[in-house]
């Protein structure tokens, strides 16, 4: 809980000014020295609760805490959370009456408003007035409708406060900042029109054997090739002969899901919103099918991360939490663009886990594009594309990639796939 900071000190407004002050002082005076004591209560009872209300509104905010919390802090789209305001009074002087404005973020929307709340405040705007006695705490509730996906931002909190008399009003706002974020839509992959067995081609056939060089299960004579770390120096020494480790195998299932935020063939051409939410939803319902699978799932986006410059990315992993970073990530994409998609699968390959499988999901391949996934394969990845194109630019594609076509119309959302004049056009 944070105590309420007062920016507007020394510019609140008043009902009077210091002119009414000095007048009120001059009748006093001059009821004094005209001996008239009927006339001197009206000036002094001015000059008492003037007096007082100017007391009341310096220390109006004093001691005043404000918190807030949503619960859970994360959703999913169309779900509903419960957001708790509290305000607290910590001083003997009460608070008559305490005004706070708090705007809900495009995205969310207050579902329990009703129509007899103040006509001033907006479907999107938490509009609610207090009347606060000393050491007193008083807690709000609102049903809150996550209506889209996203990471969103609720404060600052403004505020609005005076006395009891209505002679003087102050404001300040609380600077805190409250998160939510909203997971995208996760469905079944046969929603996809995907299969609901190996959809990443024949993973006994894909599966390779390695080696967990953290893991030496024994030793055997040293053979040409062998690197200089797999060397047991020990065992050497014991044996007069050079001898290398032998690793445990491991079995790798390592899967790099990489969505193109291009729905258009290029970024700076724009962005149809339901094409990319769509191909959101198509990238958290793989990931989520993966790790039931246990897979080692990351994610590369062509996104930046909120506040930065750095593109979308979690690394493979299986960790219990890993699904969870994942949708994370997920849920902050946006249509703006740190590079081109094929940049970035240049950059992000040589650094990616030995046999990983790099799932591109994405809604035109254009020419460029369709050559960097040529190189890929040529360079030994396993790559498979989901496009919701109509047709690949270059058919000897199909021969190296395992290819998705998702239909336009077969799924819940109603997405328009590009056409292919405009994946040429790209």
């Amino acid at each position: 809980m944070e105590r309420l900071h007062d920016p507007t000190a020394g510019r609140r407004r008043q009902l009077f000014s210091e002119l009414w002050v000095l007048l009120a002082a001059l009748f006093a005076a001059v009821a004094i020295v005209s001996r008239r004591e009927v006339l001197l209560a009206a000036p002094l009872l001015f000059l008492t609760i003037f007096g007082a209300a100017r007391l009341w509104d310096r220390r109006v905010f004093h001691g005043v805490f404000y918190y807030r919390r949503f619960t859970p802090r994360r959703a999913f789209v169309g779900e509903t959370v419960e957001l708790t305001v509290e305000v607290e009074n910590r001083k003997f002087l009460p608070v008559g009456w305490l005004c706070l404005t708090d705007q809900l973020p495009d995205g969310l929307l207050r579902c329990d408003r009703e129509v007899s709340d103040d006509e001033e405040a907006t479907p999107n705007e938490l509009y609610e007035v207090f009347a606060l006695r000393w050491h007193e705490r008083l807690r709000k509730r609102y049903q809150i409708e996550c209506q889209a996906r996203g990471c969103f931002r609720l404060g600052p909190a403004h505020f609005s406060a005076g006395d009891v008399f209505g002679i003087s009003k102050s404001r300040a706002r609380d600077p805190n900042m409250d998160w939510l974020i909203v997971y995208p839509n996760v469905y079944p992959i046969e929603a996809f029109g995907l299969p609901s067995t190996d959809p990443f081609g024949d993973a006994k056939a894909r599966q390779r054997m390695f080696e967990d060089p953290l893991r030496v299960v024994g030793v055997r004579d040293y053979r040409h090739g062998d690197g200089f770390r797999r060397i047991h120096w020990k065992a050497t020494a014991r044996r007069q002969q050079l001898q290398s480790k032998v690793y445990e195998p491991a079995a790798s299932h390592s899967l790099m899901l990489c969505l193109n935020i291009a729905t258009l063939g290029q970024p700076w051409r724009g962005t149809i919103p339901e094409v990319l939410e769509h191909l959101v939803s198509v990238t958290a319902s793989l990931a989520q099918y993966a790790i039931e699978q246990r897979y080692a799932v990351g994610v590369l986006v062509n996104s930046s991360v909120p506040n930065s410059k750095q593109a979308i990315k979690v690394p493979p992993g299986r960790s219990p939490q890993q699904l969870t970073r994942l949708l994370e990530a997920l849920a902050v994409v946006t249509p703006l663009a740190t590079s081109s998609i094929e940049q970035l699968l240049t950059a992000e390959s040589p650094r990616l886990p030995q046999g990983a499988t790099l799932v591109l999901v994405t809604a035109a391949v254009s020419e460029s594009l369709a050559a960097t996934l040529f190189h890929l394969c040529r360079a030994g990845r396993q790559v498979v594309v989901i496009t919701l194109a109509r047709s690949l630019p270059d058919p000897m594609l199909y021969e190296h990639v395992l290819v998705y076509h998702l239909p336009p119309g077969g799924f819940t959302l109603s997405v328009a796939a590009p056409s292919d004049a405009e994946v040429a056009a790209a």
